[in-house]
């Protein structure tokens, strides 16, 4: 039996009755161990990949998008679900609301992913491209969403959404004895609230430990304060990280059950993505490798007779962009 905890809203219960509703309709996605890569970060035995880039849509976004979408009533869902997003939540808000049989509403800035906006177009979403940051694209999406009377699904900062992406910590504390250490990328911090929400309730004596890009480490900066700080758009690689602050429940999640919050340079996460890459044929986006960089750089604090977990948390780059950013 779990220990009992909620903040941000969110409950070890609610990531169980998450899990309930996304099973068997999302992948419960692999773990890939890798002895070289534990070596190298000093862990007492291999690693743990939980490969969130093998996901449905190619991330760890249809989780929690389906967990919300899927709890509206049938007056919301008549009426439609709307979104913002660089591209990973838009292709999982795309694909759960068809799963569901819910029509979705895209924004997305003007300068997303060509790749991105057609996959979100093709799992049956509207898209809206606005604006040159999301910063635009929100202000954008509120206006569209209050004119049409659409369901907000928001990209982390609710408590559904963040149930649902913590399945992922529920996976990988079933799977993996022992779990001393889990690593996990933050950008709003719907991930790492919700998987640190599972862990710190089923293994207590895991430390959970986040990774921002150096340039968005709006989140770093929040727990040195001790109060959520804000940035400019961050300019990086990242792009699924490019976010000015945590949500307003993230935080209270991210300040109460995470143990520390680490950054990575861009030239360190591209070295991660062709290490992945050429070592365990894993293709990873800038964002989905952060953690990995992080722990491969040394500044996650493995103990060494401790079991790793690293959460890869999306695959979403296409073959021009990998091949541009890995080229020696």
């Amino acid at each position: 039996m779990g220990q009992t905890h909620e903040f941000g809203g969110v409950t070890l219960a609610d990531v169980e009755a998450a899990r309930e509703r996304v099973q068997g309709r999302v992948h419960r996605t692999p773990l890939l161990s890798s002895r070289t890569l534990g070596e190298r970060i000093g862990a007492g035995g291999p690693v743990w990949l939980k490969a969130e880039n093998l996901q449905k849509t190619g991330s760890f976004k249809p989780r929690g998008a389906l967990n919300q979408i899927e709890q509206l009533s049938a007056e919301e869902q008549a009426r439609g679900v709307i979104t913002v997003s660089a591209g990973n939540h838009a292709q999982g808000v795309a694909w759960a609301a068809a799963a569901a049989g819910v029509r979705a509403t895209v924004v997305m800035a003007e300068i997303a992913s060509p790749t991105k906006v057609v996959a979100t177009r093709e799992y049956g979403a509207e898209v809206v491209l606005h604006g040159q940051d999301n910063i635009a694209a929100f202000a954008e999406m509120e206006r569209l969403r209050q004119e049409r009377g659409l369901t907000l699904v928001h990209p982390y900062d609710e408590p559904l959404v963040m149930a649902g992406q913590g399945t992922v910590g529920l996976e990988l504390t079933a799977d993996v004895d022992d779990l001393e250490t889990v690593v996990v990328p933050v950008g709003g911090g719907g991930l790492i609230a919700g998987v640190a929400t599972a862990v710190k309730a089923l293994a207590p004596h895991a430390r959970v430990v986040g990774v921002e890009p150096e340039a968005g480490d709006d989140v770093a900066r929040s727990l040195r304060a001790g109060e959520r700080v804000s940035i400019a758009v961050p300019q990086t690689i990242a792009d699924g990280q490019q976010v000015t602050a945590a949500g307003e429940r993230t935080w209270e999640v991210i300040r109460a059950l995470v143990d520390d919050v680490v950054t990575v340079s861009d030239a360190e996460i591209v070295e991660t993505m062709r290490l992945l890459f050429e070592r365990l044929k894993v293709v990873a986006e800038p964002s989905g490798a952060t953690a990995l960089a992080a722990a491969l750089a040394g500044r996650v604090g493995v103990r060494g007779d401790g079991t790793v977990g690293v959460v890869i948390s999306g695959g979403n780059v296409d073959a021009v962009r990998f091949a541009a950013l890995t080229a020696a």
